[in-house]
């Protein structure tokens, strides 16, 4: 059986796509692709990496906690980069989140992300 989890202190699905949040399922929880969203604006926050990555991980981390978990149960992140020349500093903040047990992680450049998005992070986390 699968959950829909769904929370107010994060941002809703990107311009109102069919996805959830995140889906709890078999004791895992599936967190979709956040970006530097806040619930209540529909523009991108911060203009750098740095600002966009801490606006992730809260998204990230409101998500985790509305399903009953954490980002100290996170299992596996994919991070995806406007540009990877942004590594160090989104590297930064990050470990800073995921403290000193950190998940498994792809890091990849792509193209592209929404909105002019310099970064975006999914997530699968224990429940």
């Amino acid at each position: 059986m699968k959950e829909v989890i769904r929370t107010g202190t994060a941002p809703a699905p990107f311009q109102g796509a069919p996805y959830s949040q995140a889906i709890k399922a078999n004791g895992l929880v599936f967190v979709s692709g956040q970006l530097a969203l806040k619930p209540d604006h529909a523009e991108i926050v911060g203009d750098n990496i740095t600002d966009q990555t801490e606006q992730v991980l809260t998204n990230l981390r409101a998500i985790l906690e509305a399903a009953g978990s954490g980002i100290d149960q996170l299992v596996k992140t994919t991070v995806f980069l406007q540009s990877l020349d942004d590594f160090p500093a989104m590297n930064e903040v990050y470990r800073q989140h995921v403290g000193d047990q950190p998940p498994a992680r792809s890091t990849v450049e792509v193209a592209k992300l929404p909105s002019g998005a310099l970064v975006e992070i999914e997530a699968v986390a224990l429940a």
